[in-house]
């Protein structure tokens, strides 16, 4: 038997349970279906460690707080877990779990045939809200039956998953900055390939950089620059939350190496960029303190200075003379952690609203197909779509399309 519903919401992660909420006040009759639990990424595709990367009163849906946390401090993984959970109690979301969406097509000039694992529906509107993190990206460079165990970032938990011996990390965005950080802390050797990438001041006069990137219109940027659709970004909340320094890593022990480029008889090679990405990650850093400063000149605001955060520590000798090729059985390099993305699977869409390298075609989340949405991609509709507050006013934007259809 065919269930009918007026929206049905693929996906009980941020963007699932953001959607579900903006249905609810416009009382639209919806479903969630989630092929494992609430915000399953977070609990299993995240290493032990980690925390959020923003603030506590930053990192949240508008209509509800981490209630007994500090509102500056950094929510770890399993505090996050619980918020969601949290948040769909309180929204009453209607999830579903446990549930695969096999395919969506078009049923009629108004409606969607969905699919699943357990049984079929029948929907007007259909929100895609499966996320930025779908499949992970492992490139192609060591063979496979290498001796060498590599893993994705996604699949890292702890220390102890790895072989004895050193490791690469691979990819200097923050996922990479902080597992190269904690091997180097139990004293793993570490090898960490560094490519482009954007580097902000964790605070700068008395306020985190997620603030800063609110008032000077950031967050809300439609497009990105030329060439930064997907720029990495090397920012974390760890230790109280802190300022990534690259050079830092290097005078703590971590051998820093430009971007992989391939292998060939056992050997590693990597480009001779690394200066050149580290200093252009600089500019970013210090392009941001310029525009703070200007900032508070022009509101005559009373911040406190800090000079010292334009001072950088000396190079290290392995940036000035990066190695180019490492020989990874003479070093003892027995695994390598890819920390270098993911891309997306709408393999189940069968309605022509995906391009064909596999993108969503949409304006602001809604698709060329009537009926059909998007939630939760980066720069959805502005370069903080893909965060947990960017979510839910991207939801809104979808729910009162769909309210006013």
């Amino acid at each position: 038997m065919v269930k009918k519903i007026d929206t049905l919401v693929i996906g009980a992660g941020q963007a699932g349970l953001a959607a579900s909420e903006h249905l609810s006040n416009h009382n639209i009759d919806h479903l969630i279906l989630e092929k494992d639990r609430i915000v399953e990424r977070w609990r299993t595709s995240r290493w032990d460690s980690l925390v959020a990367n923003g603030p506590a009163w930053h990192d949240r849906f508008p209509t509800l707080e981490f209630s007994e946390l500090n509102q500056d401090s950094f929510a770890t993984k399993n505090r996050v877990v619980k918020y969601f959970e949290e948040f769909a109690k309180k929204i009453n979301a209607p999830v579903i779990e446990n549930i695969n969406v096999l395919q969506v097509e078009k049923y009629s000039e108004n409606n969607f045939f969905i699919k699943t694992s357990a049984g079929e529906f029948e929907a007007k509107n259909v929100i895609c809200a499966t996320g930025a993190f779908q499949v992970p990206v492992i490139p192609s460079i060591i063979p496979k039956d290498s001796n060498i165990l590599q893993m994705h970032s996604q699949f890292y938990k702890n220390p102890e998953q790895l072989k004895k011996g050193a490791v690469l990390v691979v990819g200097s965005g923050s996922s990479g900055s902080q597992i190269a950080e904690e091997l180097n802390r139990v004293n793993k050797e570490v090898y960490f390939s560094i490519g482009p990438h954007d580097r902000p001041p964790r605070r700068y006069r008395g306020k985190d950089n997620v603030w800063w990137l609110g008032v000077l219109g950031k967050w809300e940027a439609k497009t990105p620059k030329p060439g930064t659709q997907h720029v990495t970004i090397a920012v974390s909340g760890y230790d109280r939350g802190k300022t990534i320094d690259f050079r830092k890593f290097a005078h703590n022990g971590i051998t820093l190496l430009g971007m992989t480029k391939k292998f060939e008889n056992g050997k590693l090679y990597f480009e001779d960029d690394l200066k050149t990405n580290i200093e252009n990650g600089d500019k970013n850093y210090l392009n941001l303190l310029d525009e703070a400063d200007e900032y508070i000149k022009k509101n005559n605001l009373s911040f406190p200075v800090e000079p010292e955060a334009r001072d950088f520590i000396s190079d290290h000798s392995c940036i000035t003379k990066p190695f180019l090729e490492l020989d990874l059985e003479e070093l003892g390099i027995t695994s390598v952690i890819w920390a270098t993305g993911y891309k997306h699977d709408f393999n189940w869409m069968k309605v022509d609203v995906i391009d064909n390298e596999g993108k969503p075609i949409h304006k602001n989340g809604v698709a060329k197909t009537p009926g059909i949405y998007f939630l939760g991609l980066p720069w959805l509709s502005m370069r903080g779509s893909s965060f947990i507050w960017g979510v839910w006013k991207d939801a809104k934007y979808v729910v009162e399309h769909i309210a006013n259809r």
